[in-house]
């Protein structure tokens, strides 16, 4: 007489349904039934479903983010968090963040090509440029920062508050912000951040805002807006810059539990949940429910590749141990030497330059400096000079002389969307002394053009820098 096997807990309709996932996301279901069993039965629970090494993670380890996200409450923060959980997703450093970001966002259709977004300026060049590619084309708002405060004092590079009052604007639905700024390596300052508050609160609730806070560990008592303003915000960091790991590839994205992204993707038209499903439908049984963190994640590997996202094992044991040195500093002497660093190098890069030491701006972070040197060559040589170098060359001029003639590589802080002569030099990557003479050429090459203008010459321009003769009617 024949028997049937014992029955089991799951149903056959359950797994019917179950079916309908990719067998890497059914192995979840099966993974918390062996694990019930192993439990029972005190064996071990042998898992050769996976064809993956152990070094590969699906979101991020559990520890790891535990520990990551207590970092980021500590130097994100201020140590003073906001109520609820921040989920972490580890990305491979801050450039895949972006990435990710912008293409969950389209693949979501929380944006769409064409739509308005915000953009502080001057900003990461990246950040202008990807804007602009095609399968993007978003129409760009830019939020100017001006170089002077109302007093005259330049380099403050404050938001006046009729730029970001563009904020308030609802067709703009997602505002990115470099906080602190590259190249001017400035944060915002309190009242910037609650003025942002306050309109994000009171005209634009639905506003979306991604902040990019890699170099906020080098300004005391930095706080992002993922602290004020955590259910609007979405905060990518790396931990590149702080502990020079540029190579490792160690960034995270964090998104609030309960945030803005999983309220508009609440409140998609139908027939775009729709599609959505079928997007979503082979990694769980209720894609409605899906939240925005985990589609970050599927859509990084292109949904069907969901089961190899994430960052490697080594990578994330990496990240973990420098979170802990942090968070096992409790005078965070390694923070302070790193910000000791940076502005001993601004001293000397000043001194070469013969300019005076700056004063200290608490939300200055000093990873660079940004110099304008026609804003410098103004208060030194006068207006004349300063139309005589406009008239004869272009504003990577000195740039390139200081490349071909001295050995010296800066940044053209024009492409930064800053100001056009302006210079960004890091102070990051080179030894102390390096920096004076730095500054010693640069004064240099200052003083040539000037002998120059005295003389009723000019000096030759680098055949790079000229422009080519436009074309007659």
């Amino acid at each position: 007489m024949s028997r049937s096997a014992p029955k089991l807990k799951t149903t056959r309709a359950a797994q019917r349904a179950l079916e309908k996932l990719s067998p890497f996301e059914l192995k979840d279901n099966l993974i918390a039934l062996a694990r019930a069993n192993s439990r029972a039965a005190a064996s071990a629970l042998l898992n050769a479903g996976r064809g993956n090494p152990n070094w590969i993670a699906v979101r991020m380890l559990a520890h790891v983010e535990r520990v990551v996200r207590a970092y980021l409450a500590k130097e994100m923060c201020d140590g003073r968090p906001p109520a609820g959980r921040l989920d972490l997703f580890a990305v491979e450093g801050g450039t895949a963040a972006v990435c990710y970001v912008l293409d969950s966002l389209f693949a979501n259709a929380l944006l769409k090509r064409g739509d308005r977004i915000a953009l502080l300026v001057p900003t990461f060049t990246p950040y202008i440029d990807i804007p602009a590619l095609d399968r993007y084309a978003l129409t760009v708002v830019r939020i100017e920062a001006s170089p002077q405060d109302a007093s005259g004092t330049r380099g403050t590079w404050r938001y006046p508050r009729e730029e970001l009052a563009k904020l308030a604007d609802r067709r703009v639905k997602l505002a990115f912000i470099v906080n602190p700024s590259n190249p001017t390596s400035i944060a915002l300052a309190p009242e910037e951040t609650r003025q942002i508050v306050g309109i994000v609160r009171r005209r634009n609730p639905g506003l979306m805002l991604a902040t990019d806070d890699v170099y906020g560990t080098f300004v005391p008592h930095f706080r992002s807006l993922a602290a004020e303003l955590p259910h609007n915000t979405l905060l990518i960091y790396s931990f590149s810059k702080a502990f020079g790991s540029t190579g490792w590839r160690l960034g995270v994205i964090a998104v609030h539990e309960r945030n803005v992204f999983d309220r508009r993707l609440a409140r998609l038209p139908l027939a775009r949940k729709r599609a959505l499903r079928r997007r979503y439908a082979r990694l769980c049984l209720h894609p409605d429910r899906l939240k925005f963190v985990d589609r970050l994640v599927a859509d990084s590997r292109s949904v069907a590749l969901h089961h190899t996202a994430g960052l490697s094992g080594p990578q994330q044991a990496m990240m973990t141990l420098l979170a802990l040195s942090c968070l096992t500093d409790p005078d965070d002497a390694y923070k302070r030497l790193t910000m000791s660093i940076v502005r001993r190098r601004r001293d000397q890069l000043y001194k070469g330059f013969g300019l005076p030491p700056p004063d200290e701006v608490p939300t200055r972070a000093w990873y660079y400096v940004d110099i304008d040197f026609m804003a410098w060559a103004h208060d030194k040589y006068g207006a004349e000079f300063c139309a005589w170098m406009r008239r004869h060359y272009e504003p990577v001029d000195f740039l390139f002389r200081l490349a071909e003639k001295s050995g010296v590589v800066l940044l053209d802080g024009g492409g930064f969307g800053g100001s056009p002569w302006s210079l960004r030099i890091s102070l990051a990557n080179l030894k102390d002394d390096d920096y004076r003479s730095i500054g010693r050429h640069m004064r240099h090459a200052a003083d040539v053009y000037f002998e120059a203008w005295q003389a009723g010459t000019t000096v030759a321009p680098h055949p790079a820098t000229v422009r080519p003769p436009r074309a007659r009617r």
